[in-house]
């Protein structure tokens, strides 16, 4: 078996990179500006990287891609929080709480969680006002807008702060799981316990209750859910939370994830066998080679050949 890739970077398209690299090292100061395959980046201390191509216009995320959103492990959330609100430059994203009209700046601020499932219910907040429980707070997870009105998270307590996953939406969370499985070597998402999934139960109907804290005051649809791990990044990902399918990344303001692979020649043998769909045949990247591929619910992803 092809070892594991890891995660090598994800492509974003901006007005203007420069600014943008400049507003994410000041938010995550283990960050720095540097440069790869000629483009501008932004390097994580884990060797991962956000690159950025330049556009004359900004770019949506409409029609919704599988690409939600991407985030940082941060040392002390709250503690960054209290920094970003003396911050002019950053604009802070509510999480509704499903109470009333409630919003909260970090999801421990309310409840967030019910056993290890993330997010709660209407029934399990009602029963947590019942018995008096109070928000745990601590640490939780947050949002800001972020260049090119990009959604960026970031959540902590962690040890080092960090580039640490990409958030998506899956048409069958976990069937997207066993794809990534398959064709990708990926290991689960460890901390979502050993699921069993084949081609026979891996289409799970989307649940029809809706979970806070979100983004949005009607709530979230999070089950069922699915994940895999490259290196240290996890890719993360939800049910499609509306009825249209979901678009192709590519030309998006988040245009693609990229993953490191050592012979770039085996993965495309072997995908190809495979039935992968293959976006473009390899090409030169820098002073190296990649190849796109496209997955299961129309992300598209590169392999870049590092050796």
């Amino acid at each position: 078996m092809l070892p594991t890739p890891r995660f090598h970077h994800l492509h974003l398209r901006s007005v203007d990179p420069d600014a943008a690299i400049g507003f994410y090292t000041r938010q995550f100061p283990s960050t720095s500006k540097g440069e790869w395959g000629g483009l501008p980046a932004l390097l994580s201390p884990n060797d991962v990287m956000v690159l950025f191509t330049k556009v004359d216009a900004l770019l949506t995320s409409a029609p919704q891609s599988a690409i939600w959103h991407f985030g940082w492990n941060v040392t002390d959330a709250r503690a960054s929080l209290a920094t970003y609100k003396a911050r002019p430059d950053v604009a802070l994203l509510p999480l509704y709480t499903g109470v009333d009209d409630g919003a909260v700046l970090v999801s421990s601020d309310t409840w967030f969680r019910a056993g290890e499932t993330l997010g709660v219910t209407r029934a399990q907040i009602a029963a947590f006002r019942a018995a008096g429980t109070k928000p745990p707070r601590g640490a939780g997870f947050a949002y800001m807008r972020g260049p090119d009105d990009a959604l960026v998270e970031y959540a902590g307590d962690y040890p080092a702060e960090r580039f640490n996953h990409v958030h998506l939406w899956q048409e069958d969370p976990l069937c997207a799981q066993l794809w990534y499985q398959k064709h990708l070597n990926a290991p689960p998402r460890a901390s979502f316990g050993a699921v069993t999934v084949n081609a026979e139960n891996c289409k799970v109907p989307r649940t029809t209750d809706r979970t806070w804290p979100a983004l949005n005051k009607e709530g979230m649809l999070r089950a069922p859910r699915g994940g895999v791990t490259f290196g240290d990044v996890d890719l993360i990902w939800y049910a499609n939370q509306g009825d249209s399918s979901l678009s192709s990344s590519l030309g998006q303001l988040q245009d693609h994830m990229a993953l490191s692979v050592a012979d770039l020649d085996a993965w495309v043998a072997k995908l190809r066998a495979e039935g992968v769909t293959f976006l473009s045949d390899p090409y030169a990247l820098g002073d190296t080679r990649a190849v796109m591929i496209e997955g299961p619910s129309r992300e598209a992803l590169e392999l870049v050949e590092v050796r």
